[in-house]
This record gives C-alpha cells, sequence and structure tokens, in this order.
C-alpha cells in the first residue's frame, strides 16, 4: 500500500469519527428514577430536569433529592459515554481516549 493510499484512509477515517461524533452531539440522552428524570444532549448539555415529587418539600426531602439528581446525572453521562464508546470503538480503541 503506497502512502498517498494510506493517507486517503486516514482521511476517510477522520470523516467518519467528526460524523459519528457529530451523531452523538445531537442524540439525546435520558435517565430517571422514581423521583428525578434528566435529560441531555451527547454534549453532556442538561435540557431539562423533572422532579417528581410533590411541592411540601422539608430539609430531609432536599437532601435525598439533591443526591437523587446527582446519581441520575451519573448514570446519565454513563449512558451518553457508553454510546460514544459503542460508536467510536470501531475506530480503534487507541482512539477512545481521545473522546
Amino acid at each position: 500500500m503506497n502512502m498517498q493510499a494510506i493517507m486517503k484512509q486516514a482521511q476517510k477515517m477522520q470523516k467518519d469519527i467528526m460524523k459519528e461524533q457529530e451523531e452523538i452531539q445531537k442524540m439525546e440522552f435520558t435517565e430517571e428514577n422514581s423521583q428525578v428524570s434528566i435529560k441531555a444532549n451527547g454534549k453532556k448539555e442538561i435540557s431539562e430536569i423533572k422532579i417528581k415529587m410533590g411541592d411540601n418539600l422539608d430539609s430531609d426531602d432536599i437532601e435525598i433529592l439533591e443526591d437523587s439528581i446527582m446519581v441520575v446525572l451519573n448514570n446519565l453521562f454513563n449512558k451518553i459515554d457508553s454510546e460514544t464508546e459503542k460508536r467510536m470503538g470501531k475506530y480503534g480503541s487507541g482512539l477512545s481516549g481521545l473522546f
């Protein structure tokens, strides 16, 4: 294989990687539990938070809610990372650290 063919193949791979990244960034991900529902895009930008508890919150409820939001956000971001890894993994495990 000559150098020009290798460069052409590398450029195609780079274009494919960028296309996959753009598609992931446009995707919407949702994670929820019994108290909170959160939506984010593939850039990990939060687009919606819904609290499923009643309006009468005391300090214990607020602490539970804060913990719940943190857990749901972490699960949501793991879901986005998983989708990114699934789609980008085909380009080689060495590239996954770049994204």
